[in-house]
């Protein structure tokens, strides 16, 4: 467990629930895809649809669905960020300056004790 920021576990915990959320959205609008071009074939053979009325007809639901799903893809991004930022994480950024400080401060520290121990040693 990351000693310095535990909520780390569960913020990963939750992307990867999310990117097998997106996974599973992907797989279904595949699956959709071939349900759909399956249907219009079967349309096609019982002379229910022209070949030519098939195609456009796929073609527009596709993009309807991937217009659709880039919609959906926009809301998970803009729900996770609003997530992420109620869970108080710091940028890499901002971690790293604060761990130089604090290794900075450490050294500061150390030279002060060892400073100390000379000066105790020689009165």
């Amino acid at each position: 467990m990351n000693r310095y920021f535990p909520h780390i576990i569960g913020g990963r915990i939750m992307l990867e629930a999310l990117r097998k959320t997106v996974q599973a959205s992907v797989g279904a609008v595949v699956l959709t895809r071939e349900r759909v071009r399956k249907t219009l074939d079967k349309l096609v053979k019982e002379g229910k649809l022209s070949t030519e009325e098939a195609e456009r007809l796929a073609d527009r639901m596709i993009r309807d669905g991937k217009r659709e799903f880039k919609g959906l893809q926009d809301k998970m991004v803009s729900l996770m960020q609003k997530g992420l930022e109620n869970l108080d994480f710091v940028s890499k950024k901002e971690f790293e300056s604060l761990k130089r400080r604090v290794e900075a401060l450490e050294k500061e520290k150390k030279k002060q004790r060892t400073v100390r121990a000379t000066k105790t040693k020689k009165t």
